[in-house]
């Protein structure tokens, strides 16, 4: 094998994992800046994680995404670790540092703020109180993001409320935990509505929201992607208001790590969405 300094290696662990497009999304970066360099998708079970973490550098890999199931483990194992994992106590970019060793980050919150900037350049996260439905691990870092980008009031509803309330204690102190039953009143008035749940989507539980109190000035975002939109979004734009889907969440969080193996800034544009969703030539 060539020495990683010539051709770099990183890819992205998760278990499964044939469903990322993360491989696309390098790959197309790679093949624009024309790198020298590979992204691979590797398949790892949760009892082989710590192991495969380990023996990584030694094969040439300069870094990786994680994602599920192997966030929090990715964390724990870190040698260092960023404020934000830290707060998050989950990490989703490593980067194998010859000195330093694994160094974890969680870019999934910057990835969301980034989408919403890009997406919809007016967006001001001072401009309204936010609703975010969910209390899953990706709305962990989506809450922090919006609290740390000036949101003034943020309510956080979610089926069981308990989860809701444990996020709030551990992630920020001021959020606003409502009932799940409240969830028609605590979307009137806001600038933004935050989707982190499955609801409507296969698999998931089914869509019973209304959205009936809903602004059409205000901003419904989801942070899942589906081609023509998510059931979530559908509802959102049948009430008037303007929807951002999750691709570009994706898209943006993975702007750091790229940077950090491959030496090159990358850029989020329309060939590049076009490339991973497979729309484009």
């Amino acid at each position: 094998m060539k020495d990683h300094e010539d051709a770099p290696l990183a890819g992205v662990i998760g278990w499964p994992i044939a469903h990322s497009l993360s491989p696309k999304l390098h790959g197309h970066w790679l093949r624009r800046y024309k790198i020298k360099g590979w992204y691979l998708p590797l398949p790892v079970a949760e009892d082989d994680f710590e192991a495969a973490l380990r023996t990584m550098p030694k094969m040439g890999f300069v870094g990786a995404n994680v994602t599920m199931p192997h966030k929090e483990r990715a964390f724990a194992l870190a040698d260092e670790t960023s404020a934000i994992a830290q707060r998050l106590g989950a990490a989703n970019t490593l980067v194998f540092d010859p000195q330093r060793g694994i160094c974890a980050d969680n870019t999934d919150g910057f990835g969301f703020i980034e989408n919403l900037r890009e997406t919809r350049p007016g967006w001001d996260a001072t401009a309204g109180p936010v609703a975010v439905l969910g209390a899953g691990g990706a709305c962990r870092a989506v809450v922090a993001a919006l609290m740390d980008a000036g949101v003034p009031e943020l309510r956080l509803l979610n089926r069981t409320k308990s989860r809701a309330q444990a996020l709030r204690d551990e992630i920020a102190p001021g959020i606003d935990v409502r009932d799940w039953s409240e969830v028609e009143e605590a979307v009137s008035g806001v600038s933004l509505v935050v989707n982190t749940t499955s609801m409507g989507m296969a698999g998931g539980p089914e869509l019973t929201l209304t959205l009936q109190n809903l602004s059409p000035a205000a901003l419904a975002a989801d942070i899942v992607y589906a081609a023509g939109g998510t059931p979530f979004m559908k509802l959102a734009q049948s009430r008037g208001a303007e929807t951002v889907d999750g691709l570009g969440m994706l898209l943006h969080q993975a702007r750091p790590g790229f940077e950090r193996w491959f030496g090159r800034a990358p850029q989020v544009d329309a060939a590049l969405r076009a490339a991973v969703t497979g729309q484009g030539a």
